[in-house]
């Protein structure tokens, strides 16, 4: 994951940034899509990965036409996919981890294994 700058942005900047009425925002909020941060005073600050989720939102409602329960529905299904990535990519690391270990004992092994001589008994 990339490291980003932790910026945060008042209400008024967002509704600025994305041309709709902050009172979209508070929708947007009340419905459970984005959670913005509250400032001492209780004001709403949103943070660029909220930013970008609404841009996502507001491409799905004007340039698709889904309405909002579609929304919640793609954006359910989004942070499943993502769930489903970070575990799959845990799975082939553990697994990664464990090749390394068993090759690194089989090579132990090699190095460990004398060859041994052939004895041979010979009967009077």
């Amino acid at each position: 994951m990339v490291a980003r700058e932790h910026r945060l942005f008042m209400i008024s900047v967002v509704s600025e940034m994305l041309g709709i009425h902050p009172q979209t925002l508070r929708i947007y909020e009340r419905e459970g899509f984005i959670k913005p941060k509250r400032s001492g005073g209780n004001t709403r600050l949103y943070s660029e990965e909220d930013v970008e989720k609404l841009e996502m939102i507001l491409r799905l409602t004007r340039e698709l036409g889904v309405n909002l329960a579609g929304v919640e529905v793609i954006l359910s299904m989004r942070e499943k996919m993502a769930q489903m990535q970070r575990e799959t990519g845990d799975a082939i690391r553990q697994l990664h981890d464990e090749l390394e270990r068993e090759i690194r004992r089989r090579e132990e092994m090699k190095t460990a294994i004398v060859p041994a001589r052939r004895i041979v008994v010979m009967r009077e």
